[in-house]
């Protein structure tokens, strides 16, 4: 039997569809209050079970009878004041997942980040090689991620079968305005600016297809792969999707020292108004940032075709172009 955590999420929900499409039976844990999302409320393959990742005991109730498990489920934030749930979801819950699928002889596949990968000087894509290193822009979200990634290989040494993936911006019709999808709320807005940098980007079907193809290839274990379609500057992108959702391209480019700027008074801001600031100093260095990243080894593995990026955003602009 096949579990997923974080299954009514974005990425975890798309995991699911593929996989009880292929007439796969699965258990989903949730939390109490979460929403299952419309598409899979009907279906008979899908086991809903209310359980928290950071409840050691719920968590070991919906292993029982479990073989294979992704681990999807995670917390995503750039606020400050987030800092101290981020450590908790992202770090000791993966801690508890670890140490329930290596006491019950479980396959674990863990959805880390690029958040968690290293940096490298040479002009070069990011390689699953380059080592992470921590500095003063680093943001508790990275941190969280790295250490959860550290977890995964603390429960490897231990005798753990697990693989990794270190997916770049993950984009689908599917995402919510929260997270990647944050990004076209802004653009249906009317965005005027572009920050300087650039990013890694994949679809969300993408990355669950190589999931499941990496979880049944179980000769592969002690791995992590970079998981990512195409590195593309932020002016491009917001360029392309702007023209598909039918709103102005943006045209001004804010340097990274302006978006620090921004993000220190809409923290100031967000103090008076007891809000979430709308851009971190986080923020403002990750979109300036030139990020790019390679896929040579997943694609030595198993060659995947990726969905066009065009693709991509013509299903996101659709569906704003209904509203």
């Amino acid at each position: 039997m096949i579990l997923i955590t974080g299954g009514t999420g974005f990425l975890g929900s798309t995991l699911i569809r593929q996989l009880i499409d292929q007439g796969i039976d699965v258990i989903a844990i949730k939390r109490a209050q979460s929403t299952i999302p419309t598409p899979l409320l009907s279906s008979s393959l899908i086991q809903w079970v209310d359980a928290d990742i950071n409840n050691y005991f719920e968590l070991e109730d919906a292993l029982e009878g479990v073989t294979k498990v992704y681990h999807c489920a995670a917390m995503v934030s750039y606020q400050k004041k987030d800092a101290k749930s981020l450590f908790k979801v992202n770090v000791e819950g993966t801690t508890n997942v670890v140490n329930l699928c290596l006491e019950k002889r479980i396959r674990l596949l863990h959805v880390s980040s690029i958040a968690a990968l290293g940096t490298n000087s040479d002009n070069i894509p990011v390689s699953e090689e380059d080592q992470w290193e921590y500095n003063s822009l680093t943001s508790n979200y990275s941190l969280s991620k790295y250490q959860a990634e550290m977890e995964v290989w603390r429960g490897i040494t231990e005798g753990l079968n697990a693989v990794i993936v270190n997916p770049s911006l993950i984009l689908g019709a599917s995402a919510s305005d929260k997270g990647s999808g944050a990004i076209f709320s802004k653009i249906d807005k009317g965005l005027r600016f572009y920050p300087t940098g650039s990013v890694g980007v994949v679809d969300v079907e993408d990355v669950a297809s190589i999931m499941i193809q990496l979880m049944e290839r179980e000769e592969i274990t002690a791995e992590r792969y970079i998981i990512n379609n195409l590195n593309i500057s932020n002016k491009d992108l917001l360029s392309v999707a702007s023209v598909l959702m039918n709103k102005p391209e943006p045209t001004i480019e804010v340097s990274e020292t302006m978006l620090q700027i921004v993000s220190t008074v809409s923290s100031l801001l967000s103090i008076f108004k007891k809000s979430n600031a709308t851009l971190t100093k986080e923020t403002a260095a990750a979109s300036s940032a030139k990020l790019h990243y390679s896929n040579a080894k997943i694609q030595a593995l198993l060659n995947h075709s990726y969905r066009p990026l065009e693709q991509t955003l013509k299903e996101i602009a659709a569906l704003y172009n209904k509203q």
